[in-house]
């Protein structure tokens, strides 16, 4: 494979030109979690060697960061007498509504092939003495197709392709944050040509590619309450100011987590029923604010109990089931600015084991877990959650732990065809969460599925169809240049604007939390986009200010950020203008007719039941620059294809499979 030199782009002349260096590299792969990583390991290992990936660090981001009480990593079934195949488990993936029916085919395809390669490199996921892959069932999940290795599922997978990494010698260039996605030729012709990026010393950098692997996960940072890594804020934002069409950017998943140290709080953190307080914003006048909306004691607590088993918020477990308790611990935090706390040192207010649902105390019998006070309940049933903290600085023995609702999963993304390439911007692959292949509802644990699929296909095109050069290097040179001039005019900008950085973000957080998060209504996110729009438009025009390198980078990084939560809004403004209702994790609010929460709440605590015939639908997304447009597609259904071994085997001998 040809490799091409590096070369200097510059903009501007005399003093105030810029420069900047510019890398070439066949395929560029944006970020380093265990997608972005994938893609670099399957191209380095179909012959495509020059590969350069371009991280903030291998250390941070999402993957490497996070986990779960069991985190889970969905899969085909390997074990028993459970049978299974691709078709099966692709119509389990299409059941959750507005997924297009060939990523599930692809996905469900591939399982077993990603699966058993981080087998083969070294991540322990459990076998049996006779080699099964043994598992258990999940969310939305008909068989036991899940598996996992601990907590630390997600990280385990990161290490292990890190050594990978190390192992083929693939370049890897870390402290780079990139700022700006460039592409060339337009219309159908429109194509990915590299990036801009800046390195930790506020220099900036060019790299131009034939390919561009994009990985740079969900969009933590447009939120205010998040369980996505502090070290991880996502750049979805960067493809969608490039013109990349997005899907499906509603449909994420909510749910309550840790605040200081950001973990989900599900499984046995709920199943030893915790005791839930709130207190004002100084840590006084603490309140059990749970018991009132409850009948009984014993009604409370088996809910809270059942939050270990459906953790995510969902609207279809609102209405006498433990979604309520999302609502309540929102009303605390977000309306009435008070904090909420789970105490695991004494029991909640007249506890008894007896007055749990059958479920509730079956459960904690079996796991011998009737105990006093629920911290010797969770060192019976899962000392490591209580360790888990201790490692994180907090002792859950001793003080309690600070909670609220938070943005966990975009099951949206960048829209991709079966290859994982861009529908409207070729040569770019986008894989892992910036890729929205899943739509309301999907098995728990398939988005690592989905990471190791996506980047294996993204790998498997770029090898067989894409391996040559047919960039044009002075196409891509001069919008390296714009792209820089772009970015550098920005940061000119910012060194006379008046508001800080930290301001313009936790603006944009605040608004994306408190109106395009779980509870959603027209009205509030018709202004929201509103509000949206003139924060956007106003940090395009002003910048924002910053005092030393960090800020610099983190005023880059606010551009993109705040053009994604515009976007964001208006594609949630959209979908519940279109009469969806409440689905997958979002409830959405009316002022009349609809679903009462509970019964203890006021009218405004309404809510419109979801309108399945949008299941068939996936909602697109294009922006370009303050117009953005958003429209219904039908989803494609899950295809037929040729089974016959001597056909389908001439047209993979042809070349005919990757098309």
């Amino acid at each position: 494979m040809i490799r091409r030199k590096k070369s200097k782009i510059k903009l501007g002349s005399g003093r105030s030109a810029v420069k900047a260096p510019m890398t070439w590299a066949h395929t560029l792969v944006i970020g380093s979690g265990a997608a972005g990583l994938n893609a670099a390991v399957q191209l380095h290992a179909q012959g495509v060697e020059d590969v350069l990936v371009l991280t903030e660090g291998l250390k941070m981001g999402t993957s490497i960061n996070t986990g779960s009480d069991k985190q889970t990593y969905y899969k085909l079934s390997m074990c028993g007498e459970d049978s299974d195949a691709p078709r099966t488990m692709a119509e389990t993936y299409f059941a959750g509504g507005s997924m297009h029916g060939d990523l599930a085919l692809v996905e469900a395809s591939l399982s077993a092939r990603c699966f058993l390669n981080l087998v083969n490199l070294g991540v322990p996921f459990p076998f049996d003495a006779f080699g099964q892959a043994i598992g258990y069932k999940t969310d939305h999940d008909p068989r036991q197709r899940a598996t996992s290795v601990g907590p630390y599922t997600s990280r385990e997978m990161c290490l292990t392709l890190i050594r990978e990494i190390e192992r083929r010698g693939i370049p890897v260039k870390e402290r780079r944050n990139v700022v700006s996605l460039f592409t060339v030729g337009s219309g159908r012709g429109k194509r990915a040509a590299g990036a801009i990026a800046v390195d930790r010393r506020g220099k900036f950098e060019a790299y131009g590619a034939e390919n561009v692997v994009f990985a740079v996960g969900g969009p933590g940072g447009i939120y205010k309450t998040s369980v996505y890594p502090p070290v991880h804020t996502g750049a979805i934002g960067l493809a969608l100011l490039a013109g990349v069409r997005a899907q499906s950017l509603p449909e994420s998943q909510y749910g309550m987590a840790s605040t200081k140290f950001r973990w989900n709080v599900s499984g046995t953190y709920m199943q030893v029923v915790p005791r839930f307080i709130s207190t004002d914003a100084k840590g006084k006048d603490e309140q059990e604010f749970l018991r009132p909306n409850f009948a009984s004691p014993g009604d409370m607590n088996s809910m809270i109990f059942l939050k270990g088993y459906q953790w995510p918020f969902d609207p279809r477990k609102v209405v006498g089931g433990s979604s309520i308790i999302d609502i309540l611990v929102y009303i605390e935090t977000v309306l009435k600015g008070r904090r909420v706390f789970l105490d695991y040192r004494t029991e909640p207010a007249d506890f008894s084991f007896d007055d749990l649902s059958e479920e509730a105390l079956s459960y904690l019998k079996n796991s011998k877990a009737l105990v006093a006070t629920p911290i010797k309940r969770l060192q019976t049933m899962n000392p490591g959650a209580i360790e888990l903290y201790l490692d994180h600085g907090i002792d859950i023995r001793k003080e309690p732990l600070e909670i609220a609702v938070c943005a966990q999963h975009n099951n949206g993304g960048l829209a991709a065809n079966h290859w994982w390439e861009s529908v409207n911007v070729k040569h770019l692959f986008p894989v892992g969460e910036v890729n929205g292949t899943h739509g309301v509802y999907r098995p728990g644990g398939s988005a690592l599925n989905a990471g190791q699929v996506g980047s294996t296909r993204a790998a498997d095109f770029v090898a067989h169809r894409y391996a040559g050069w047919t960039v044009d290097a002075k196409a891509a040179e001069k919008a390296a240049s714009e792209a820089l001039a772009e970015v550098s005019e920005f940061v000119a900008r910012c060194k006379k604007a008046s508001t800080p950085w930290k301001a313009v973000r936790r603006g944009f957080q605040t608004r994306m939390s408190e109106y395009g998060a779980h509870i959603r209504s027209l009205d509030k996110l018709k202004e929201a986009v509103k509000d949206a729009r003139a924060q956007w438009q106003a940090l395009a025009a002003e910048g924002c200010s910053f005092k030393d390198t960090k800020g610099m980078i983190e005023a880059m990084r606010n551009r993109h950020l705040c053009y994604a939560h515009l976007v964001y809004l208006d594609a949630v403004r959209h979908q519940v203008a279109s009469g969806v209702g409440s689905r997958g994790s979002a409830m959405v609010l009316v002022p009349r007719g609809g679903a009462k929460a509970h019964p203890k709440l006021g009218p405004e605590w309404r809510f419109a039941k979801e309108a399945e015939s949008f299941r068939r639908k996936v909602l697109e997304t294009d922006a370009r620059g303050d117009k953005i447009s958003n429209r219904w597609v039908e989803r494609r259904p899950v295809p037929e294809s040729d089974l016959w071994f001597e056909t389908a085997w001439a047209a993979f001998r042809r070349g005919e499979t990757y098309r």
